[in-house]
């Protein structure tokens, strides 16, 4: 009995001490569960470690994975793989990879960056209901964000960066009342911001950088909270935003706005550390109470239009780091407190501005006065005699009562016109239909060039203002020997620049009359068409009458593209040099990324872009630059129409009437949102059966200039696809047929197939087109990894710059195959 008693309290120890450890083991069943989730991502190699026999909730946390447990359930788990800029196969299920993630229900923070998760967030995330913090940046996730996110009450930080979402932000993002962190960055995300977010009174951090957003932003005054506030990489614009007072972080760089800069909305912000407003065109008088306020460290307005006087005894604040007032209209004398000899070691820039006794580059004041007036900041003289302001006047109103009377007819037609067949010719709104006159031949005549220079060697440099004086040096002086010929806007001169580089430099002759606040909308359109994958404008160059100072010539600096056309690097010349199957899936990814440009990388998009093979052209790296995309024209400033040789009258009245149609579009905006959205969307797969037809010849390797020839080859491509190896090796360019591997060729394809499409509702969009590009290439880079032919080895290696980052857009060009139903 003794015995039995003695035993007793060591057998309650032994089940005191069970029971206390079983409240830290984790159930089964999300046991079982996290081991699927290894499954479903294809077994990572940051979950290794993971087996039947893993204690989770006890595991080692580190930087790639933690699992957090209370109880008996998982409350945290942090995922972070190395799958960056690679997706997970084709077979991968973003739904059931969700479905698995549901049952553990009681997650409430969750983070899987870089794990190459691809597809659309399913509608089922909302199963995960006590989410309060969700981070799934770097993978693949494309489409819009799901409004079932919007159920999630306690949701505090949403983290979608570097994904490929898309659409517009959701309006119910304002029905989210714990939200304080937003961040949405390198996505493709478009459109207006919704006044909702006005209402999220908690949130504190709103990173929207390297998207597609438009617009004026919402008044965020607001948000009291508010501290980082990131819009870098947008099309935001054109007013200086209002904003709440606390903000520490502001970056509003590489945007449209084009306002003046309140010095008394800036010297409120009294905890402002970061403060960067560079490449924008602000205008007006650069506020230099900035340099001064209480917690500034960082100082950015380069490259905008400011304006003002500086002088030596202007103060700054001791905490300031880092200055650079470079590319503006500033004129007087750099600052001291900005010297070196101030004491204070900074990092200062200030160059390209009209600053005396200073030591970086400047600019004679001259050139700012100049500027000033461009952009409408010195009004202009009113020396004009009363008599001929009244002439002006009188004809103004003239115009404008035709110009409205057009309108009103353009109105009714287009009403009438918008109830036509599918079929019909449809209004656009960028396109013109006269070229710029800049041709492929033109821009890819360059073979002369060395292959050692090439333009832009760390990229595209910026877009600024040149000097006349540089120009002329470039051309020796307009010389006839740098004359590459004459288009419908002007003279085009081949040019080399003092830092070697070679550029094309176009010259149009302005009308007296030419209204400057017109000429700079068009620049500021014109500076936005940049892309690594263009060929793109590098600047402009205004030449002014002496009496007035209104423009009397303009010029356009363009880049040069040394490689020539793509069709000669697969069927035409470069014997021994033809592409390897692997840059050609490069160079389509690029031409694809640069249509999705064309279509939602600037506002509004130029969608129906009668793309040709021969307007792709190769850099020095054998990327991809389109080279016909469409430059605004200049219509008001050209000389007389007997003064361009290439503009006749019928194309004259296409592009006066195309003018009429583009102010009448966006002054008629309640029709234009109704009916508009249908035609673009017609017009976007018009790019994608050109896109095709380009796909099509990389695959074949065969010039094709007819119709009849796309179609045939369609159909035996849409043959070989359920055929064998061997039928579809039998389709490609022999030169490559040995060297890809067949899931990479059957990928390119089908969507080459589904791109020619007759019936335009039934082609991919152009995300879609892309996803299944890079795809291509990612099958086809691990087949070389895993098999490296023999009748490759030694092969060149596509450019970095060539493989999955390539990027695109579109100028002028010649004919390509024949016309046909697109």
């Amino acid at each position: 009995m003794g015995k039995q008693l003695c035993g007793l309290p060591l057998l309650l120890l032994v089940l005191l001490l069970s029971s206390i450890d079983g409240t830290t083991q984790l159930q089964s069943s999300q046991s079982q569960t996290l081991l699927r989730l290894q499954q479903l991502l294809y077994y990572p190699k940051v979950l290794t470690s993971w087996n039947n026999f893993t204690d989770f909730c006890n595991s080692e946390p580190n930087s790639s994975l933690t699992v957090v447990c209370y109880e008996d359930s998982i409350t945290q788990l942090h995922i972070t793989g190395d799958r960056r800029g690679h997706m997970l196969p084709k077979s991968f299920s973003i739904d059931s990879f969700v479905t698995t993630l549901a049952k553990l229900p009681d997650v409430k923070v969750l983070t899987l960056v870089s794990l190459g998760l691809w597809g659309r967030l399913p509608d089922k995330i909302n199963r995960l209901s006590s989410l309060e913090i969700l981070n799934v940046s770097s993978n693949f996730l494309f489409g819009p964000v799901p409004h079932e996110l919007s159920s999630l009450a306690s949701l505090q930080t949403l983290i979608l960066d570097e994904n490929m979402f898309s659409g517009l932000v959701p309006d119910w993002i304002g029905s989210l009342p714990s939200l304080a962190v937003l961040s949405l960055r390198k996505n493709a995300f478009n459109g207006s911001l919704p006044s909702s977010l006005s209402t999220l009174s908690g949130l504190r951090v709103l990173s929207l950088a390297n998207n597609r957003f438009s617009g004026a932003l919402p008044d965020l005054s607001r948000l009291t909270n508010l501290q980082v506030l990131d819009l870098e990489s947008n099309s935001f614009g054109p007013m200086f935003p209002r904003l709440s007072h606390k903000l520490v972080t502001l970056i509003l760089s590489k945007n449209m706005f084009r306002s003046a800069v309140s010095s008394q909305e800036v010297t409120s912000f009294y905890q402002l550390q970061h403060f960067d407003l560079s490449f924008n065109t602000f205008v007006g008088p650069f506020p230099t109470s900035l340099m001064s306020l209480p917690a500034i460290t960082y100082l950015n307005i380069s490259h905008n239009k400011l304006t003002g006087r500086l002088s030596t005894n202007l103060s700054c604040n001791s905490q300031l780091m880092s200055v650079d007032l470079s590319s503006n209209l500033l004129t007087g004398s750099l600052p001291d407190c900005l010297k070196p000899s101030s004491g204070v070691s900074r990092d200062v820039v200030y160059g390209g501005n009209c600053l005396a006794n200073a030591n970086e580059d400047q600019r004679p004041v001259s050139f700012c006065s100049n500027e000033a007036l461009a952009v409408g900041i010195i009004p202009q003289r009113r020396n004009r005699v009363k008599s001929k302001l009244g002439v002006a006047l009188g004809v103004t109103g003239g115009v404008l009562g035709l110009i409205l009377l057009a309108g009103a007819v353009f109105v009714v037609l287009r009403r009438v016109s918008a109830k036509r067949k599918a079929t019909e010719a449809s209004p656009r709104f960028i396109k013109e239909n006269v070229s710029m006159g800049y041709t492929s031949k033109l821009l890819s005549d360059a073979r002369y060039i060395s292959q050692t220079m090439k333009l832009g060697a760390l990229g595209l440099p910026s877009y600024r203002t040149f000097s006349l004086e540089e120009l002329e040096y470039a051309t020796n002086n307009f010389e006839s020997s740098a004359f590459m010929g004459e288009g419908s806007q002007g003279q085009i001169y081949r040019g080399r620049l003092k830092d070697g580089s070679f550029v094309a430099i176009r010259c149009l002759k302005m009308k007296k009359s030419c209204s400057t606040q017109n000429l700079m909308h068009h620049i500021e359109l014109i500076a936005k068409l940049r892309h690594r994958h263009l060929v793109s404008v590098l600047g402009h160059c205004f030449e002014c009458y002496l009496d007035d100072s209104t423009v009397s010539r303009m010029f356009f600096v363009f880049e040069y593209v040394p490689n020539g056309e793509l069709r000669s690097w697969i069927s035409d010349g470069h014997v021994g040099r033809l592409l390897t199957w692997e840059q050609r899936i490069s160079v389509a990814i690029g031409v694809a990324k640069g249509i999705q440009f064309l279509h939602t990388g600037i506002v509004p998009g130029v969608y129906d872009n009668n793309l040709r093979i021969t307007d792709v052209l190769l850099d020095s790296n054998l990327a991809a630059k389109i080279s016909s995309y469409n430059l605004p024209l200049l219509v008001e400033g050209l000389g007389k129409v007997s003064d361009v040789k290439s503009l006749n009258l019928v194309s004259f009245l296409n592009l006066l009437a195309e003018c009429v149609l583009l102010f009448f579009l966006r002054w008629d905006k309640l029709y234009q949102e109704k009916e508009l959205q249908g035609v673009i969307k017609d017009e976007d797969k018009v790019d994608i059966y050109d896109f095709g037809v380009i796909l099509l010849e990389l695959i074949v390797g065969r010039p094709l200039k007819a119709k009849g020839q796309v179609d045939v080859l369609k159909e035996q491509l849409q043959a070989s696809i359920s055929a064998d190896d061997g039928a579809r090796r039998s389709m490609v360019d022999p030169a490559v047929h040995r060297t890809c591997s067949d899931q990479s060729l059957k990928t390119m394809m089908e969507i080459c197939v589904r791109c020619l499409l007759k019936d335009p509702l039934e082609r991919p969009s152009i995300e879609d087109v892309l996803w299944n590009l890079q795809f291509a290439s990612q099958v086809q880079e691990g087949w070389l990894h895993n098999s490296n032919p023999p009748s490759i080895r030694g092969s060149p290696s596509p450019a970095a710059s060539s493989r999955l980052h390539v990027t695109t857009l579109e100028l002028p060009r010649d004919s390509g195959y024949e016309e046909h139903e697109r």
